[in-house]
């Protein structure tokens, strides 16, 4: 028996962290409502960058929207993660939800960009309370991407979950090329590259003389093996990594027993 045949109807949360009336939000939910009953709980405003974040010192406020037709949706003031905390605790209360997708981000999350990013925050903090999650990339930046190449992965990637779950998991990071020729290669299952980013501070003055920063940086890949999510997207393939929460550096326990008193 199959996922879809022993359930009556899942129940799938959508968010983002780009906002609820980005392009790529419109897209998953256009797609994942075919799979059940959605309900989207996303940032009033781009959120970007915050990570796994949290608003302690701010009310929190959350307004019902009529953003997507026949849809329960409703935007939130806080960060990614505040948005899936007050959909459990305020919106859903005691629905149980089969899925919670994340995205489509417009631009990458690959390599060790998953720890700055808001959508794959959001994603792992469903996952942290037990639900299959996934977090979709776009490796575009542009507000008026086009979507369409990547649809028919993000729909077999959802499908598949659903049906077969995330085995020793529950969050899957999936970052989309872009190629210039609309022509995405497949999917590839893979390791998460190492890569960091060389950053920069560009200085200036502004109209009242004081100094002000702004951050930029370049992303300096260190891993080039043909395992990494870096290879599969450089080569035209859907990257889809495992994920998890647990930040252990397991090699190295052996070695740091002689701090043990």
């Amino acid at each position: 028996m199959s996922y879809f045949a022993a359930m009556s109807k899942p129940l799938i949360l959508v968010t983002n962290d780009d906002g609820i009336v980005a392009p790529g939000i419109r897209v998953l939910v256009d797609i994942v409502r075919a799979y059940g009953d959605v309900v989207v709980v996303a940032p009033d405003s781009p959120q970007s960058g915050k990570g796994h974040a949290v608003t302690l010192e701010e009310p929190l406020r959350i307004n019902k929207v009529n953003v997507f037709p026949g849809l329960e949706a409703y935007e939130c003031n806080g960060t990614p993660v505040d948005c899936v905390k007050l959909a459990k605790h305020i919106v859903l209360k005691d629905r149980k939800v089969d899925l919670c997708v994340s995205g489509i981000n417009h631009g990458s999350n690959a390599s060790i960009n998953i720890i700055y990013s808001g959508t794959m925050s959001a994603a792992m903090e469903a996952s942290l309370e037990g639900v299959n999650s996934i977090g979709f990339s776009l490796l575009n930046f542009a507000f008026d991407a086009d979507f369409n190449p990547c649809r028919p992965y993000v729909d077999k990637i959802i499908r598949d979950v659903m049906e077969r779950g995330i085995p020793h998991s529950r969050l899957l990071n999936v970052n989309i090329p872009y190629p210039e020729n609309g022509r995405i290669r497949g999917i590839r299952v893979c390791k998460q590259a190492e890569g960091r980013w060389r950053e920069e501070f560009m200085e200036a003055v502004d109209p009242r003389g004081q100094k002000y920063y702004w951050l930029t940086g370049v992303f300096q890949v260190d891993d080039h093996s043909e395992d990494t999510d870096i290879w599969a997207l450089q080569n035209n393939y859907v990257s889809v990594v495992p994920s998890g929460h647990d930040l252990t550096t397991y090699a190295s326990i052996p070695g740091l027993k002689y701090l043990e008193v």
